[in-house]
């Protein structure tokens, strides 16, 4: 007798393939999902585990880089830069206004002033000429004085002396008194010290040339003789 074998039909086993993947999918299908569904919540725990700074960090670092946008005030202040600016010019250009008024107010009072004391004493030289003819026509005077004071030379010199007194005191020449003065350097030439008992110590014995002030300025310092004290 001949053995009989079942044999299977390719056609029959691949359609019994088909029908077992069909049984599978199914459950596949459902085991992704939960897959999914556990590591959604996975990521929303932890997530929600993270500190406010940690998810902004996390946030910022996912997210691509944008360019951050500036601040209102930032955009104020720029708006009003220009303007901003205009003021600081106006305020620049009126200081610089009041310190040249000022500045030529006081321009104007050292104009004044200089003028004025260049008219004072315009004569300065002039007078100081002057009082150097006045010294020799003094000697020549005391020379007249030795022919008698009721001489008519004598009589004339002190006349034209007086007079030239006279115009040098109009034009504002004071002479300085030293004979008898303590010594002041201000206004004194000592060329000499001698001892004296009629005068204290420092003090002005003699004067050999007569000084002058030209109003409230010295045109020539008196040359005198300083007393040093009693004798030793």
């Amino acid at each position: 007798m001949r053995s009989e074998k079942h044999e299977k039909n390719p056609a029959i086993e691949s359609e019994d393939a088909k029908k077992g993947e069909d049984a599978k999918k199914p459950s596949d299908v459902k085991k992704s999902k939960r897959a999914e569904e556990t590591s959604t919540a996975k990521a929303v725990a932890s997530g929600a585990s993270l500190a406010p700074e940690d998810r902004a960090s996390q946030t910022l670092t996912s997210s691509p880089e944008r360019p951050s946008a500036a601040p209102a005030g930032v955009e104020q202040a720029e708006a009003e830069d220009p303007v901003a600016r205009l003021q600081a010019d106006i305020d620049r250009f009126r200081d610089l206004a009041m310190r040249s008024q000022a500045d030529f107010e006081n321009y104007k009072k050292r104009a004044a002033r200089e003028k004025e004391e260049a008219i004072k004493y315009a004569n300065r030289d002039l007078l100081e000429r002057l009082v150097t003819i006045v010294d020799n026509f003094e000697l020549g005077l005391q020379a007249a004085r030795g022919e008698g004071e009721k001489s008519p030379i004598y009589s004339g010199m002190t006349l034209v002396l007086k007079q030239l007194k006279d115009f040098l005191a109009d034009n504002g020449l004071q002479p300085i008194e030293a004979v008898g003065q303590k010594f002041d350097p201000n206004l004194h030439e000592a060329i000499a010290h001698e001892p004296s008992n009629a005068f204290p110590e420092e003090t002005v014995i003699r004067q050999t040339r007569r000084g002058y002030r030209l109003k409230d300025r010295l045109l020539r310092p008196s040359t005198v003789v300083v007393s040093s004290g009693p004798a030793k």
